[in-house]
């Protein structure tokens, strides 16, 4: 057996499940996979599967992490003994593996296929709705509450705002608004809402204060006896005799302040030291440098009385932010008077409701847990049914997700579940310089924080966390991470790793990293512009649409005539291949203008782009149109929305064709009546007909579907827009359900609800296809690309900008004052926030630097500053300390490092993938038919369809709905990719009529993953298997009546045909002689069609169950003495 290398050995230790073990990897390290092993060596040890917890931050994550498990444990189950062995040792047992060992790795597919509710491998979201749901009474809601989604969100707090107008809390509604400068409430109730929890109970005055740098009992008044200390007119007199000799300018000055009251000081006279005393551009004390140093002959005339003139300017400076501190603190005032009335009543709108906000299922779970009423008993209940708890993601986890991951393992080491005869462990991997969620509450500190917690809490039992670190990367060259480990140091590195070290698994992989010259700002207008043009268009010379273009034209050329290395196998040898467009991945900072342009460039250039990775629901043409439509249908004198729709694909008339339909309309007369009368129009008004007569009975949902289906709005949008207005079309559907779920359905309402350009849609760019993909390195995270371009690295005008309203000042918050009227205390944690923003920014270019395999690149538009004031000037100066040398680059000379070279390396033509498909079938000689009696269908022959005892039976339409969604699953989810399965399969469910709980749907959707990827049902669904094959006979055994049904899965050889029926009971039988009654017979008259066609094969029947994963085959015998007996009516 030869030793493992480093990094998987490194990798074995990690995944030992008999260790609690923190894990620090680096990005491409192999996380998911040490997550895999783990999950899979658990199994092996004997741990129930129920009794596993892995949480992640995404349910991509969760799917994809499923989708490998189930694989590996699949491919596990039809191995022979050597291949298990082999497999086995790989994964770390270095024990003895016997026989026993190998039929326990064998039955491990099935044990977790079989586990109730699956493997409890979910998001920390999906989990704390599990957990509300199964102590609801505990936890004070509604058993049967809905995730509220965000646009349901907003419009419930914009209903408790109006209905505080119009109450009692009318004034605090009032006092916010006077201290309110934005367009509307939606952004500060938003953030209200986040920080809830701050605001109930009683305000602390005193604390509130205090956090301001105030009294309690402070005052505006007071800010007189700060600057007015009864020493001032010594002071005046003075400066009258000093500067009687200077030139006017002090003369002036000592003049002014002689006229202030200084016997009874009023706020006027403060008024006159603020003008003369602070420098009026930040209101700060003019002591430092008062008379200036080149007025020397002034300077030497004050010098006997400076001390006491600076000290009086300070005075007032102080006297100046102690009114900046009381306005903050009125201000703050009136915050804390609104939220507290807004907060409770929002809660008890969401709790009539039966609705939880995301944020609110964790906050509840946090709380149920830390309940000294009822948090034991909840332990308690959960104690026997979590033994190891594994978290991906940690460094972004935020710190109440934290406080309910401490909570579920709090028994690790305390009271029984301590006890040595049951093994328990946590398992935490993360990765700090990746952290960049601090929008949706990261932690990054929480990391090195949580370490240090659980450390402490396993020493109180002797036990051991392992702290260990993966440095190797299987996925970027020598060359990426070169540049990375020379960027990220010194200050570079605060906030990432106090050192940030790579190594590379494959130092053989040829890499690159080019640093293109920065293209110049140009602001100037393009004097060729047309007249007609938005004036915010930007011009053909501007730097971004330069750069865009630029940036097209050589995706474009590279695809023309450059190569990539490619791995042969996985022998850290290489290859060289041609380019493709599904290569780049180009990632931006923020979507700007510039990532509109690069979309559009590469549009104009005919490269295959995927699009936008987030879409804004308005903004969508296919949502437009249906828009338009659905306008109409509400209001049929809505003329502008007729005809919207009329031009769109949906109906596709030209302009000729509506121009002749609207003009000459007499006064009064809509145009749906000309369509009406128009005889050519007869099949347009026929669609717009069955709308309008179905609008009053019909949910927004199901009027959209109808729109889609019946009337192939679907089928007519994408032939028009192309795929990628799928997915708005999808998230129109989804919001449509969201809609129905929040309020009694109409179509006004909807469309109502619709209007809005915030909704949002957030696209699956990890399945784009052989397509360039543009989006944004938070949307990136997780993803990797052969060729990686940052073009968005220019210097950031609003880098400093802190978008929140409120401001943590724990315990309290503050609302924010602009930036020059901050007092002090305030400033300080703006600037803590700002410092905070920069780190993660740094997080945020390794992010997206390590996102490449083999090729990085890096451009800019506008000004790049200098050193970190830019991306671009922060990975100039890392790639000078790299060694980069100057290499001709687009828009002129730039640097390039590199780590070996490709152009040597054999090329090979990658070949076109073509879809085996079976041999036309030889039908034989097939009787005539007869056309005398009717068709039957096989599932009326009679006889039960499911045991006795089968949970099914209780609920059949629920059942059938089930089956029918797992059969659509199990037909259509294995013409795509693995990796894309899931989010297909979320599309899938979406289009249904009848959507299914998003719980259920997930458990559906991970169950047919599982079966299409299990070794053991490879032919199944192999490529050439048919799917549903619609078959018609006559069966010799019921008298020659003629049969038609569907067959699920048809595999034909040379010599045999095999017939598969894809069954979802829950309860399967233990023997093919036990299988109900109802099922073979419909298998028995599937086996007598197909042996009409198929006379020289060999024709066997099967039932794939689905819910164990067993293939079971029915006898000819048992068949054969189904059909004995039967009558068809």
């Amino acid at each position: 057996m030869t030793a493992p290398d480093e990094a998987t050995q490194r990798q074995i230790e990690a995944s030992n499940p008999q260790n609690s073990t923190w894990l620090s990897a680096n990005a491409g390290s192999g996380k998911t996979r040490v997550l895999t092993d783990r999950v899979a060596r658990l199994l092996l040890k004997g741990t129930d599967p129920q009794n596993v917890l892995c949480l992640t931050y995404t349910k991509a994550a969760a799917s994809e992490m499923q989708n490998r498990l189930f694989q590996r444990l699949g491919a596990w189950a039809m191995m022979d003994d050597s291949q298990l062995r082999a497999e086995l040792r790989d994964l770390g047992e270095l024990g003895s593996i016997d026989t026993h060992l190998l039929r326990q790795a064998r039955v491990l597919f099935a044990g977790a296929i079989e586990t109730p509710g699956g493997l409890k491998i979910q998001t920390i979201h999906s989990f704390c709705a599990g957990l509300l749901r199964r102590f609801p009474l505990e936890a004070g809601i509604s058993p049967q509450f809905t995730e509220m989604e965000d646009r349901a969100a907003e419009l419930l707090r914009a209903e408790v705002v109006d209905a505080m107008v119009l109450g009692a809390d009318a004034d605090v509604v009032h006092g916010l608004a006077q201290h309110f400068s934005g367009e509307g409430l939606s952004k500060i109730t938003a953030e209200i809402a986040s920080h809830g929890a701050r605001f109930l109970g009683q305000m602390d005055e005193a604390a509130l204060a205090a956090a301001l740098g105030l009294q309690p009992d402070a005052s505006r008044d007071d800010a007189i006896d700060i600057a007015f200390d009864g020493s001032e007119a010594s002071i005046v007199s003075d400066l009258a005799a000093v500067f009687s000799g200077q030139s006017k300018t002090y003369v002036n000055f000592a003049a002014d302040l002689a006229g202030l009251n200084l016997t009874s000081p009023q706020w006027d006279d403060l008024t006159v030291l603020f003008s003369k005393f602070l420098y009026a551009k930040d209101k700060t004390s003019k002591s430092i440098n008062f008379p200036p140093s080149n007025h020397s002959k002034a300077v030497e005339a004050m010098a006997p009385i400076a001390e006491d003139v600076h000290a009086w300017m300070d005075r007032t400076a102080t006297a100046f932010q102690h009114l900046n501190a009381c306005a903050a603190l009125e201000k703050t005032r009136a915050l804390y008077a609104f939220a507290s009335k807004f907060v409770p009543q929002m809660e008890d709108a969401k709790l009539r409701r039966g609705m939880l906000s995301f944020d609110d299922q964790i906050r509840k779970a946090r709380a149920l847990l830390t309940d000294p009423v009822v948090a034991q008993w909840v332990l308690f209940r959960l104690d026997g049914g979590i033994d190891h708890i594994l978290v991906d993601e940690a460094q972004d986890t935020s710190p109440d997700q934290w406080a309910v991951i401490r909570n579920l393992a709090q028994e690790f080491s305390t009271g029984e579940g301590a006890r040595p005869d049951r093994k328990r462990t946590i398992f935490v991997v993360g990765d700090k310089k990746q952290s960049i969620y601090s929008f949706q509450g990261a932690d990054p500190e929480g990391f090195d924080r949580m370490r240090a917690h659980f450390k402490a809490e396993l020493a109180r039992v002797d036990a051991e966390l392992h702290d260990l670190s993966l440095e190797h990367s299987f996925r970027s060259s020598s060359a990426i991470l070169n540049l990375v480990d020379h960027t990220f140091v010194g200050e570079r590195a605060e906030g990432l790793e106090s050192e940030v070290s790579h190594l590379a698994f494959k130092e053989n992989m040829p890499g690159r990293v080019d640093l293109w010259p920065a293209i110049e700002p140009e602001n100037n207008g393009d004097p060729d512009q047309p007249w007609f043009k938005p004036v915010d268009a930007k011009g053909a010379r501007h730097h971004t649409v330069r750069l865009a273009e630029q940036i097209a034209n050589e995706i474009h050329r590279m695809i023309k005539s450059e190569t990539i290395p490619s791995e042969v196998g996985r022998t850290d040898s290489y290859e060289r291949r041609p380019i493709t467009a599904g290569d780049f991945l180009i990632l931006v900072q923020r979507r700007s203008d510039l990532f509109g342009e690069i979309i559009t460039a590469c549009k104009a250039k005919g490269l295959d782009v995927a699009g936008a990775d987030r879409l804004k629901l308005a903004a969508e043409l296919a949502v437009k149109d249906i828009t338009a439509l659905l306008q109409f249908v509400a209001l049929p004198e809505d003329d502008l929305s007729l005809a919207a729709a009329l031009r769109s694909p949906l109906f596709g008339l030209s302009e000729q064709q509506l121009f002749t339909l609207a003009h000459g309309r007499p006064k009064g007369r809509y145009l749906w009546q000309n369509l009406r009368d128009s005889p050519a129009m007869s099949d347009v008004y026929a669609v717009l007909d069955d709308l309008l007569s179905n609008a009053d009975f019909l949910r927004p949902y199901d009027l959209v579907g109808r729109i889609l289906t019946r009337h192939n709005g679907r089928k007519l949008l994408l032939a028009r827009l192309g795929p990628e207005a799928e997915d708005g079309i999808d998230a129109l559907l989804t919001q449509a359900l969201a809609y129905e779920r929040a309020a009694v359905p109409s179509l006004t309402g909807f469309l109502n609800w619709l209007d809005t350009e915030d909704v949002q849609v957030k696209r699956q760019m990890d399945s784009a296809g052989d397509r360039i993909r543009v989006m944004t390195v938070h949307g990136a995270k997780g993803l990797e690309s052969p060729i990686v371009i940052l073009p968005d690295t220019a210097k950031n005008t609003k880098a400093n900008e802190i978008r929140s309203e409120i401001y943590r000042a724990d315990p309290n918050v503050l609302w924010k004052v602009r930036k020059e009227d901050m007092p002090p205390p305030m400033t300080q944690i703006h600037d803590a926030m700002v410092a905070a923003q920069s780190r993660e920014r740094r997080r945020l270019l390794y992010v997206a630097m390590t996102r490449a395999e083999k090729w990085l690149i890096v451009c800019a538009a506008g000004d790049t500053g200098d050193l970190d004031d830019s991306w671009y000037s922060t990975v100039a100066d890392g790639m000078a300390h790299a060694g980069a040398v100057t290499h001709p680059l687009p828009g002129g000379d730039g640097l390039r490092l590199g780590h070996l070279d490709w152009e040597g390396l054999p090329i090979v033509t990658s070949k076109p993938v073509t879809m085996a498909s079976p041999a036309p079938p030889d039908f034989g000689t097939v009787p005539a038919p007869n056309h005398d009696l009717g068709t039957f269908s096989p599932s009326s022959l009679g006889g039960a369809k499911v045991m006795p005892e089968d949970p099914s039976s209780f609920d059949l339409d629920v059942a059938m709905l089930r089956g029918t969604l797992i059969h659509m699953l199990l037909e259509h989810l294995p013409l795509y990719p693995v990796a894309d399965r899931p989010s297909i399969g979320r599309a899938l469910m979406l289009s249904q009529p009848n959507p299914i709980d998003p719980a259920e749907a997930e458990t559906l959707i991970t169950q047919a993953c599982a079966l299409i990827i299990a070794p053991h049902l490879a032919r199944v669904f192999a490529d050439t298997a048919l799917s549903e094959v619609d078959i018609t006979a006559d069966i010799t055994a019921l008298d020659g009546r003629r049969m038609h049904g569907t067959i699920d899965r048809l595999i034909i050889t040379d010599d045999s045909v095999l017939i598969v029926d894809f069954k979802s009971n829950r309860l399967v039988p233990d023997h093919p002689d036990k299988t109900p009654l109802g099922l073979v017979r419909q298998l028995a008259v599937y086996r007598d069609a197909v042996a009409q066609i198929y006379p020289d094969h060999r024709i066997s029947a099967a039932i794939l169950w689905t819910a164990t994963a067993e293939l079971m085959t029915l006898s000819d015998a048992l068949l054969d003495t189904s059909l004995e007996g039967v009558t068809v009516a």
